[in-house]
């Protein structure tokens, strides 16, 4: 029987609207970084490529150790919030925003890479000769014959940004109804030897994470009718 305490559904509110908000921003930072890594023929689109896909193999507690120097009072976002009047950004719902951005990154433009170069050369040259411009053969054709990488980008950054537990706990600590995410709260649980609790918490993030899991295999197989 799954029973979650008060705190328990201020840390799941707290935890979805961080993923949307991280959600939200990915697609239009992602957008033009993987628009670019599908088409580009430079060399330096492998080092781009590869500090796009970092998160995925370094360790959270490494990048969330480096982003809290750089978000400190000594670091250069910190001095340059600071000169803003915004005070430090660690400890703060925002801190966490643009921790999970960096992390979930390579969640967003790799399914959106991977769609656009899909498309290939043919649609946006037939736009081009019926005087389309790069920006209307963008919106036009490309993003919509794009639509299932898209959706799948979505689901898997938000997917992802929900389950992040290392990069959070080192930006945002643990303050209830500010940065205490669900991850967090389950740790809580556990080490209060709360296994109860910590058991009903941990069985709604693993339904959520199947059910997200279960409708992406199903979608890209059903995706392949707007190719």
């Amino acid at each position: 029987m799954i029973l979650l305490t008060d705190s328990d559904i201020q840390a799941i509110l707290l935890t979805l609207r961080l993923a949307g908000v991280v959600t939200l921003i990915l697609l239009i930072i992602g957008t033009p970084i993987a628009w670019w890594l599908a088409r580009t023929k430079v060399w330096w689109k492998s080092p781009v490529g590869a500090v796009v896909a970092l998160p995925l193999v370094l360790p959270p507690s490494v990048l969330g150790f480096y982003l809290l120097l750089a978000m400190g009072p000594n670091g250069p976002v910190g001095q340059f919030t600071q000169s803003l009047g915004l005070g430090l950004l660690p400890f703060t719902f925002w801190g966490l925003v643009i921790a999970s951005v960096f992390y979930s990154l390579p969640f967003m433009v790799q399914p959106l890479q991977n769609a656009f170069e899909a498309i290939g050369d043919r649609p946006l040259e037939v736009a081009a000769t019926l005087r389309a411009s790069p920006l209307d053969a963008f919106f036009t054709v490309a993003m919509p014959l794009a639509r299932p990488g898209f959706i799948t980008a979505s689901i898997l950054t938000f997917a992802h940004t929900v389950g992040e537990f290392g990069v959070v706990l080192m930006i945002g600590g643990n303050i209830p109804g500010i940065t205490r995410v669900a991850s967090v709260q389950i740790y809580d649980h556990v080490e209060a030897l709360e296994y109860m609790q910590a058991h009903s918490l941990s069985a709604v993030m693993l339904i959520f994470s199947f059910t997200v899991l279960l409708f992406v295999y199903i979608w890209q197989p059903s995706a392949k009718k707007w190719k």
